[in-house]
């Protein structure tokens, strides 16, 4: 037999992709000689991409053992043990093959994969970097080296990258859709949008860019067209959690609650240990009023991908059952600013158990948070008492304290501004007309978390009353284009979250809020204050109702449909006029 012919007419049909074909002819190679080197190195890498990864190693394996410094054996040992999971043993590999040929392209991008994976991404970046240094034109490095540059937070950076790899290699899927996923991320939605159809155009069948598709899709409010790519997705991939899990968010942001929960049910039968969904019920359960279930269920979050607030100490949690009469509770932050103010609450009524309470809270609202603390000792974000009995993430405490709807505490005001402060805003602002503080525009990396100042224009119009902006951050550039009359209070709280904002609060006839922090710390001051909600609010504010049992003095206008924000200010408009504001 002429080795060297079938070995060749062997690689010509793998490397056509024909691989059924291409294994017997590299089996019989073998059969007559065993110990091939291109034969069992070949065999090995049409094992790999058949997905038999053990195989594969046994191969690449006795290849090494006949040439230990082989460049092509070395890179595709390293990719079977990634693909088996065994990622120390597959940089080892990586490593041992760098030192030997260290102007590798391929080499050092493979390196650079499995760091991203691992989510070492400023040491991936390094091997990427050096893939594309060796290697220009080398379209899949430069992918790699967008998404590395994606976990480091570098969007506009990945963006470029994976625009390059698109000019070297514009019909690859993947890169389309990893475009798509950094838009979204950067908050260009029509552009993320364009990207995954792109990726779609390609490879219709390719579940990830579906679901990704119907992410963005849901961020654009468009929940319906994100159930049908959801479900496309679920069409080609039936165990697909994620997808699974989005379409029941999706169902969530619809109002269609069983549905949604069915979604999440589907994902447990297949993973019951799965952290997202067990608290993506525990939202649904919250939004809908069954608090009880709903906390319990809201502890997965310590489990998530990205925990929130699982800390661990040799003390042990409190549940609740445990006596802290003269014990020392640890409290410590958990989530945003406005949470925080929430929940502080409930540090008030461990305190009336009589527990000793040290509270843990971000560092801009430490003096906001020790006036109104009376003996509870507030530290910042980072702080640890040095000898506590239990501790408590703030957001688990509802739950021992048994919450329900029916029993929510709400002793406001449980924060209170400086005096000397509201005397000066008072000076400065004037006690004519009626005077409402505004803010329009939330965190940019929550969607529609925000709407347009212009909507304000009708009120803005009504006779007697005056805009006071209380909006911080990048919002503030829309006072000039808006088109709404807005007065300016210069810069606000600046070193101390909210010293200022709670002094003019105390200065206000009314705030007209998003769903923000201020909206806690007017709801916690006892000040009345409008809130504008979404059509599925995030669960703190319940549904339905136009009243906050958090907050006795809030008020709640809610969308009529996804995305419709013209209703809630033509009601606010309307309940102005009935209060003879006009």
């Amino acid at each position: 037999m002429d080795i060297e012919a079938v070995l060749e007419q062997a690689f010509a049909l793998h490397q056509g992709g024909r691989l059924a074909e291409a294994e017997p002819l590299y089996l019989t190679v073998l059969r007559a000689a065993p110990g091939d080197f291109t034969a069992q190195l070949l065999l090995g890498i049409l094992r790999h991409q058949q997905g038999r990864h053990s195989e594969a190693l046994e191969l690449l394996t006795a290849a090494l053992a006949i040439h230990p410094d082989s460049d092509l054996a070395l890179l595709n040992h390293g990719n079977v043990l990634a693909a088996l999971g065994r990622g120390p043993e597959a940089l080892a590999s990586y490593d041992r093959a760098i030192a030997l040929h260290p102007r590798h392209a391929d080499l050092a991008n493979a390196r650079g994969l499995l760091l991203v994976s691992q989510r070492h991404f400023q040491e991936a970046l390094a091997d990427l970097d050096l893939a594309v240094a060796i290697h220009p034109d080398f379209a899949e490095g430069w992918n790699n080296r967008g998404n590395a540059l994606q976990g480091l937070g570098r969007l506009e950076d990945a963006l470029a990258s994976y625009d390059r790899a698109l000019s070297l290699s514009p019909r690859h899927a993947q890169t389309h859709n990893n475009r798509a996923h950094v838009l979204r991320r950067l908050g260009r939605l029509g552009a993320a949008l364009a990207a995954a159809d792109g990726a779609l155009a390609l490879d219709d069948a390719n579940a990830q860019a579906l679901n990704d598709r119907g992410n963005i899709l849901q961020d654009l409010n468009r929940h319906e067209e994100a159930i049908e790519s959801y479900s496309r997705a679920l069409a080609i991939r039936p165990d697909y959690l994620d997808a699974a899990n989005n379409r029941g968010a999706a169902h969530q942001g619809l109002m269609r609650f069983e549905k949604a929960l069915g979604d999440f049910d589907r994902v447990l039968a297949l993973d019951g240990g799965h952290a997202l969904a067990h608290w993506s019920r525990g939202i649904v359960k919250l939004l809908t009023g069954d608090l009880e279930e709903g906390f319990r269920l809201y502890e997965w979050r310590k489990q998530l991908p990205a925990p929130i607030e699982q800390r661990n100490y040799h003390q042990p949690l409190w549940t609740g059952a445990e006596d802290i009469a003269g014990k020392t509770l640890f409290c410590y932050i958990e989530q945003g600013l406005g949470d925080t103010i929430l929940f502080f609450r409930y540090a008030l009524m461990a305190r009336a158990k009589g527990a000793r309470v040290i509270l843990a809270v971000q560092d801009p609202i430490v003096p906001l948070m020790r006036d109104a603390g009376g003996d509870i000792e507030i530290l910042g974000g980072a702080g640890v008492p040095q000898h506590f009995d239990y501790h408590s993430p703030l957001m688990s405490l509802p739950l021992a304290f048994g919450t329900t709807r029916d029993t929510i505490p709400a002793p406001v005001p449980y924060l209170k501004a400086q005096t000397g402060r509201v005397e000066t805003w008072r000076g400065r602002i004037g006690s004519h007309g009626f005077k409402i503080g505004i803010c329009w525009q939330g965190a940019a990396s929550i969607a529609n978390r925000s709407f347009p100042l212009s909507l304000l224009a009708p009120i803005s119009q009504m006779e007697h009353v005056r805009l006071i902006s209380l909006q911080k951050g990048d919002g503030t550039a829309q006072i000039r284009s808006a088109g709404v009359k807005v007065e300016e209070l210069g810069d606000l709280d600046s070193g101390d979250a909210f010293l200022d904002s709670a002094a003019v609060m105390e200065s206000l006839d009314l705030v007209i809020t998003l769903d923000t922090s201020l909206a806690h710390l007017a709801g916690a001051l006892g000040r009345p204050a409008w809130v504008a909600l979404k059509f599925v609010p995030d669960w703190r504010w319940f549904l339905e109702s136009a009243q906050s049992p958090w907050y006795p003095t809030l008020r709640l206008f809610r969308q009529r449909e996804p995305g419709d924000w013209d209703s809630v200010f033509a009601d606010m408009q309307d309940a102005l006029r009935r209060a003879h504001i006009s």
